[in-house]
């Protein structure tokens, strides 16, 4: 099944940040909790784990949307 990856969400206030490292390309698999990007929000910066096991079908243009993913 595919989806859209968002971005994490890290806090109730900060909802601008930036993807600043995507460590994939379409194509990849991946398993769960690898780092699949890297952001940066006004006060933090951090890495983003994937949610479970699949393969990035393709890299999101904008940056609330990291990716499609396909499950596996």
């Amino acid at each position: 099944m595919k989806a859209k990856l968002q971005s994490a969400r890290i806090g109730m206030n900060l909802e601008e940040r930036t993807i600043t490292n995507r460590r994939f390309v379409p194509g990849d698999q991946f398993e769960v909790e690898d780092v699949l990007y890297e952001f940066e929000t006004e006060i933090v910066s951090s890495e983003a784990g994937a949610p479970g096991d699949g393969v990035t079908v393709e890299a999101a243009a904008v940056d609330k949307d990291v990716c499609t993913v396909e499950s596996a």
